[in-house]
């Protein structure tokens, strides 16, 4: 008696996480092409190559865009901008979009622990804030793993396939930057 074939699963490779270039524009496209990515996010149906290429070549030093590969291929991407004005120039806003078939596998994990490991100890942020579909619970629970609260909703604040929905402002805040204390100092 021959046994049954079993289909072939793909494991899962590691999750890596890395700047965004400008050759990731087609798979930035297609990942806000989902209809759970574009619906869950502020982007459009129907974005074209050039509104990414433009978002790529128009960042500056206070957009830092990241994206997440899994065995090359880029899954999910983060982006992070720092407040321009002065006495906000602590606080950084993040936006998130992860391929529909990609979601709940640990992408967003991963994009978000390496955008708050670049705003705590390279660039100084204190706060960082987002909003979020209020109806998105595995986003909502993924933020607060992350020591994001709720501060506060935002009523009407977007519409979505014809229908206005509710937002949640959340934000995680630090203390401020630490002092190394009695660092040995090197030697001439």
């Amino acid at each position: 008696m021959n046994k049954p074939k079993r289909s072939k699963i793909p494991k899962r490779g590691k999750i890596e996480v890395r700047a965004a270039e400008l050759s990731d524009i087609e798979a930035l496209t297609r990942i806000y092409a989902g209809s759970n990515a574009y619906a869950q996010t502020l982007q459009l149906p129907f974005q074209s190559l050039e509104v990414w290429r433009k978002r790529l070549t128009t960042n500056d030093d206070t957009q830092h865009s990241l994206v997440a590969t899994v065995a090359g291929e880029v899954v999910g991407n983060l982006g992070i901008t720092r407040f321009t004005r002065p006495r906000r120039a602590h606080v950084g806003e993040i936006g998130m979009g992860v391929r529909d078939d990609w979601q709940g596998k640990g992408v967003g994990s991963a994009l978000l622990a390496a955008a708050l490991d670049l705003a705590d100890n390279w660039l100084g942020m204190r706060r960082i804030e987002l909003h979020v579909h209020a109806d998105n619970a595995p986003a909502i629970a993924l933020y607060r793993r992350f020591g994001f609260e709720v501060e506060g909703t935002h009523r009407a604040y977007a519409i979505r396939n014809g229908v206005y929905v509710d937002s949640l402002s959340m934000a995680r805040l630090i203390e401020g930057p630490r002092i190394t204390k009695g660092a040995k100092k090197a030697k001439p």
